[in-house]
């Protein structure tokens, strides 16, 4: 008696280990297909580089090509928020319109299903066996330089492809389809009711947004039907979740992000509630007419035509899901191109913009703590910062000229002293943001170099840096000025001449011209700029500079003005060369020339 007492208890013990090792395997086939789904996207984008910008720029002629763009870009970076994050970033930096952004994001939701149909595949058939040779080819290819982004890519596909045939051994071990609890649990739901439905659609929208991941998501979907314990009509409604479910982490992410980028999101969110909203009312039949299409049949029953026929039919499951994925989002798509004006007109009444005065307003509008990219994409959102940084600092300056306009005697006036203080305290508020600026900018990209790059993201990386750095030299360059001519504004005594002022605002001008050139660069394609261009202008201000330094001696020994005056004269000039050099760096960094010594 005790000895079968004893074999009963380790019998429990066994069953319990196999059953926790079972959730094992199941949990860590899900987290490889999500590492192989995370690796082949950002090897994918690693090899097609700044083309998937340029495309994203140029192929959005109107709303039917844009909504290609986002299908061929999508369903080649095998990832819809790595499309959402580049068509926000245009739209903030004013290079597409919102109502382009939603056309691509609607193609998007196109180019995503084609993860569907690579998953139905790798659930139907044992694809196992073809991994292990793709692992030795990548291995090979990644420590070969030249193809080391294939390499990543390989090992990305064999990830997924392992975690998919791991998920599809482990349903087959569980016997999903045989498990009473799991079958009754299920069969307590009415298939027939509408309250059903929903249930199932809330359910695969929180699923969705715990694991963050569609695709795991869809990958549990696909085990739980194609067993024949989940029954097709509940399995749709998870898949109907899932597309609102990875909206939400989207929106909840745009939260701290700017004005365009929460509209985007909302769209992204409005497109799928709504596809789901009007399929409800033809939930039944555009489910039946999908089976028909795959050739599954929805009338049979396992107590019927036995266990093999029904989990014959069942398995035809999988390419059901991808199926309906595919048409739901083609046909939803097909209905809103149409209303992309009042779409667009929509998420601009209900996302209203920030009452806060932006530009007055510190913060980084491109760079966002919810939206962390893959290191590709975060490059661009920095770079997009940049511009931005160095559109402020031109406008900071311009900011310099009219403080010098209020400083001279004709235009002061009692009224005028507080318009001033006012100008002069906007111009050390820009000096703080510019040093802001840089160490936010700084610590995004250090913290973006901490991930595997390539050769050519670490150049840019490195060049940024630099870039930022000198900007905020050119920030300091002119809050310098701005604190040189409140010292001669509060003297009272002390005026510049006419021919000072003339010579300033020369000087001044070409110094505004070589930001203009910067920003030029900055916002533009380096291919199509020429740096001699800059090098020249920098030579104008260095001579122009070197013959009023002479000419200031000479009219100070002319009693032309004080020797006081001419300090502070000469001190706006030095300071507008410097501002000069650091233009220069600005540009050579941007085009990739090494850090020189300013002068």
């Amino acid at each position: 008696m005790a000895s079968f007492y004893y074999l009963r208890t380790e019998t429990e013990q066994l069953f319990n280990f196999m059953s926790y090792l079972v959730i094992f395997k199941l949990l860590g086939s899900l987290a490889l297909l999500m590492f192989g789904m995370k690796s082949m996207s950002e090897a994918l984008q690693k090899m097609a580089g700044p083309q998937l910008r340029h495309v994203l720029g140029a192929m959005t002629t109107n709303r039917f090509t844009g909504m290609l763009t986002g299908t061929l870009v999508t369903a080649s970076v095998q990832s819809s928020t790595a499309t959402t994050v580049m068509t926000v970033s245009f739209v903030n930096a004013g290079l597409l319109t919102l109502a382009q952004a939603i056309s691509i994001i609607m193609g998007a939701n196109i180019g995503t299903t084609l993860t569907a149909w690579i998953m139905s595949a790798g659930m139907s058939f044992d694809v196992t066996n073809a991994v292990y040779p793709t692992f030795f080819i990548g291995i090979i290819l990644i420590y070969q330089k030249k193809y080391r982004y294939i390499g990543d890519f390989l090992f990305g596909l064999s990830f997924l492809l392992l975690g998919l045939g791991t998920l599809r051994a482990t349903g087959a071990e569980m016997h999903l389809g045989e498990n009473q609890a799991l079958l009754d649990f299920f069969a307590s739901f009415n298939p027939n009711s509408f309250l059903t439905t929903i249930i199932f659609l809330l359910l695969g929208g929180v699923m969705t947004f715990c694991v963050q991941s569609s695709a795991a998501v869809m990958a549990i979907t696909m085990i739980l039907c194609s067993s024949g314990a989940l029954p097709i009509y509940q399995g749709i409604a998870l898949v109907m979740g899932e597309n609102i479910g990875t909206t939400i982490t989207s929106n909840l992410a745009a939260l701290s992000a700017n004005t365009q980028a929460r509209r985007a999101a909302f769209a992204h969110m409005f497109f799928n509630v709504f596809g789901v909203i009007w399929i409800l009312f033809i939930f039944r039949p555009f489910v039946d007419m999908v089976c028909g299409w795959v050739g599954y049949d929805v009338n049979i029953v396992k107590d019927e035509v036995g266990t093999g026929a029904f989990l014959a039919n069942a398995a035809k499951l999988n390419f059901v899901l991808a199926a309906f994925h595919t048409s739901f989002n083609v046909v939803n798509t097909f209905i809103l191109i149409w209303f992309i004006p009042q779409i667009e007109r929509f998420v601009c009444w209900v996302i209203k913009p920030k009452s806060v005065d932006e530009e007055e307003d510190f913060k980084l509008h491109f760079i966002t703590a919810g939206f962390m990219k893959t290191p590709e994409l975060s490059v661009l959102e920095a770079q997009k910062e940049i511009q931005s940084f160095s559109d402020r600092m031109q406008r900071m300056f311009a900011m310099v000229q009219e403080l010098l306009n209020m400083s001279s005697s004709q235009n002061r006036t009692k009224n005028s002293e507080a318009d001033f203080t006012k100008l002069y305290s906007r111009i050390e508020k820009y000096e703080s943001i510019s040093d802001n600026m840089e160490l936010e900018i700084a610590q995004y990209l250090e913290s973006v170099s901490d991930a595997h790059l390539s050769d050519d993201t670490k150049a840019k990386i490195r060049a940024m840096l630099r870039e930022v750095s000198e900007l905020e030299s050119i920030g300091d360059s002119c809050y310098n000025m701005a604190r040189t001519i409140n010292r001669k504004y509060a003297t009272k005594e002390d005026h510049f001449v006419e021919n000072q002022y003339d010579h300033l605002h020369q000087m001044m001008a070409l110094t505004d011209q070589a930001l203009t050139q910067m920003n030029r660069l900055m916002g533009g394609r380096k291919e199509a700029y020429n740096i001699n261009s800059t090098r020249n202008l920098e030579n104008e201000i260095n001579n122009y500079r070197n013959q009023l330094k002479a000419q200031n001696i000479v009219d100070i020994n002319n009693h032309e003005y004080t020797y006081a005056v001419g300090t502070i004269y000469m001190d706006l000039i030095n300071e507008c060369e410097k501002l000069g050099d650091y233009v220069v760096n600005v540009v050579e960094a941007r085009m990739g020339y090494r850090q020189r010594l300013t002068s």
